[in-house]
């Protein structure tokens, strides 16, 4: 990041706070919790009932921001290849687009470009529904999947794997933006979104473009992700008020809460950027990621999270001691917080205990791979209006998490904050945000 400045300048979020990064930072504000029961799936019983669902997107065109006549036209067509997780995507990056002003006055096509993660992405039960019918049921009770490639596939829409190849997100956004840039899609997990800022801001800083979008996509309310999660990790208990069961480094936690969402950032080069007058919200200026594993491929968080925010500072010129705020993956689970913050601890040092911490999951879950975007346009938010929004339900202090958790108002966000994301494979990104100066 030694070479051509960049800066943020457009966003944009659909999360379960709202469908505009504007209502996002009005419900954190206000403290307001955007877990509830679920309404657009299925409870499994005794397991999951709630989550943080975007209820407020439906779909429809009317959720997609500013949109130039030709714009809508081709948003509209495309509604039939689009999964839900698609369509959030789409409306992210374009209120990011409106946003920048870049509403009536296209991006310049050949300079501009896109990076975007994504989840791995399903269909739902139904899209197989008709197929696995017509396969019909043995006497047994099996299943004929010898018909399958006959007779069940005819049943399946012939734009069935446009819906959930993962680049799509990425491709429809520089479709209907004519961005024929570097162009770029990551499926990461929950680093994804933060990994797809790092990729689009050294994309700028080494000159390849001048502008690009990037963001994530992301979900873990899905009849099967949903599945998947309670399989593999820790989620609150299902019996919690959904509104307090989100609650990242308190004593009490239970586990993570599944969520949905995306969110999206315009990135340009600074001078470009004072030239157009556009609004410059923060900038870039430091940047890390690691894995870690040992030889049996086991992973090591810790170390991965302390080696990714090392790196982001030594490239920020900030030391640990004048990072404002630190904006946490904050999962809410029991290992994970705690790992968080040891490394906090290790690179941080004594600053680890004084530096304030937000936990944005505690309002809305884990929006997958989305997360950790939507996450950073809140503490982006924060410093541009200078203000810092709480952590919701943290009550009581848990020894394993020696952090200044942010549970008040009236706490300074400072002129600068260290975002962290990690996987489960203990595959961590990181990134520093500051106000612009000079």
């Amino acid at each position: 990041m030694n070479h051509r400045r960049v800066v943020i300048t457009g966003l944009g979020a659909v999360s379960p706070l709202g469908n505009s990064a504007a209502e996002l930072w009005e419900g954190l504000l206000e403290g307001r919790s955007g877990v509830a029961p679920l309404s657009l799936l299925p409870s499994l019983e005794g397991l999951v009932h709630f989550g943080g669902e975007a209820t407020g997107f439906t779909g429809k065109i009317d959720n997609f921001g500013t949109l130039r006549k030709e714009q809508k036209k081709a948003i509209r067509k495309a509604f039939k290849v689009m999964c839900r997780e698609t369509m959030m995507a789409v409306s992210a990056a374009q209120q990011a687009v409106a946003d920048a002003g870049y509403d009536e006055q296209p991006m310049e096509p050949e300079r501009s470009g896109i990076v975007f993660g994504c989840d791995y992405l399903l269909s739902p039960p139904d899209e197989l529904a008709d197929g696995m019918v017509k396969c019909g049921v043995r006497d047994d009770g099996g299943f004929r999947y010898s018909e399958w490639g006959q007779d069940g596939l005819r049943e399946m829409s012939p734009l069935w794997m446009l819906k959930y190849l993962p680049n799509m997100p990425g491709s429809h956004i520089a479709i209907f933006n004519d961005l024929r840039g570097p162009n770029n899609s990551l499926t990461l997990r929950e680093i994804a979104g933060v990994m797809a800022i790092r990729e689009a801001a050294q994309t700028i800083a080494r000159g390849h473009a001048d502008r690009m979008i990037a963001g994530a996509t992301g979900s873990r309310i899905h009849s099967f992700k949903t599945i998947h999660a309670v399989q593999q990790e820790q989620l609150a208990d299902p019996n919690a008020d959904p509104t307090t069961a989100s609650r990242p480094f308190d004593a009490n936690r239970t586990g993570m809460v599944v969520g949905e969402g995306a969110g999206a950032i315009i990135l340009e080069e600074l001078e470009s950027a004072r030239d157009r007058g556009a609004t410059i919200y923060a900038e870039i200026v430091g940047t890390g990621s690691s894995t870690v594993t040992d030889s049996n491929l086991q992973g090591d968080p810790a170390q991965a999270l302390a080696n990714a925010a090392r790196t982001a500072l030594n490239e920020s010129n900030i030391t640990p001691a004048k990072i404002g705020h630190i904006n946490a993956h904050g999962l809410g689970t029991t290992q994970g917080d705690a790992i968080e913050a040891e490394a906090l601890a290790e690179v941080l040092g004594d600053s680890s205990k004084s530096t304030p911490v937000v936990a944005a999951k505690s309002s809305f879950g884990n929006l997958g791979a989305a997360s950790g975007v939507v996450e950073l346009i809140a503490s982006t938010k924060a410093l541009h209006e200078q203000k810092l929004f709480r952590t919701l339900n943290f009550e009581t202090a848990d020894p394993a998490c020696p952090l200044a958790v942010v549970a008040e108002d009236g706490i300074s966000p400072g002129s600068s904050f260290l975002k962290l994301s990690v996987t489960p494979q203990a595959q961590a990104t990181a990134l520093v945000v500051a106000c612009v100066d000079g």
